[in-house]
């Protein structure tokens, strides 16, 4: 049986990376940190292929449990979905929860790549998707470490995914920009008052998801928000870091 991993599985752009890997027959262990939403997942499931794993991600130790539970899975998908965002000045905010946010986006996401890349490299077969953001193409003041993070992810996947070129493995980025997700109401209680294209979590899932069956490497879903990672690209660093700014302060201060 093909087996597979969803990080962050229990709403939003991971549960429906898991609906679509139920629909193609895949065993998904799916791992978060809300006890009561694993719980609640059998009435929003048509199918009980799924095995659950309440781990915060944001732990370091959580990696290496999570290997030593799903290693002899043999495990043929990992998707890195499990994320959060903070937002305010940097010497105001709480250290603590960033902490935890860097302990997730970076050395575990890392890790855990790595611990299942390797076992993927030995039988020449597997695929990775890990999830970053339009965010990843430019500071974002007022959430400085939110998008240094995903531009972590970025970067650390498209070159990951270069290393592997000769070998039957498949590495992905997504990037998507405005979901339809919990991610603003965790971040700001405000409604945005600058809003773009938002996609849903069911279209954005499906385009990560086509894209690494594909062996896309880098995924930007959406017509306006691949003109974002353009224009990133050739404005001034300082004049995308003020546009940045003023966005966040107009939705979220």
């Amino acid at each position: 049986m093909k087996t597979s991993i969803v990080t962050g599985g229990t709403s939003g752009i991971g549960l429906e990376f898991v609906k679509l890997l139920l629909n193609d027959n895949y065993k998904v262990f799916i791992i978060d940190n809300n006890e009561k939403n694993l719980k609640n997942l059998k009435s929003k499931l048509n199918s009980s292929n799924f095995s659950c794993i309440n781990e915060d991600l944001s732990e370091r130790s959580s990696p290496m449990k999570i290997y030593e539970k799903l290693k002899d899975q043999k495990i043929d998908i990992l998707i890195n979905n499990a994320g959060f965002g903070t937002f305010g000045k940097f010497y105001k905010t709480d250290w603590r929860i960033e902490e935890k946010m860097i302990n997730l986006h970076v050395l575990n996401t890392t890790l855990l790549t790595k611990l299942f890349l390797k076992d993927m490299v030995k039988r020449n077969k597997g695929k990775i998707l890990n999830i970053s953001s339009v965010a990843a193409f430019q500071p974002g003041p007022l959430m400085s470490l939110y998008y240094a993070t995903k531009a972590y992810i970025l970067h650390f996947t498209e070159a990951i995914s270069n290393e592997v070129k000769d070998k039957n493995i498949s590495i992905s980025v997504l990037c998507p920009g405005q979901t339809h997700t919990n991610f603003q109401k965790n971040v700001s209680s405000k409604k945005n008052r600058i809003n773009f294209s938002s996609s849903s979590p069911e279209k954005v899932a499906k385009y990560g998801y086509e894209s690494l069956k594909n062996n896309i490497t880098l995924a930007v879903p959406g017509y306006l928000n691949k003109l974002i990672v353009f224009l990133n690209r050739i404005l001034p660093r300082s004049s995308s870091t003020n546009i940045v700014r003023f966005i966040q302060e107009k939705n979220r201060n």
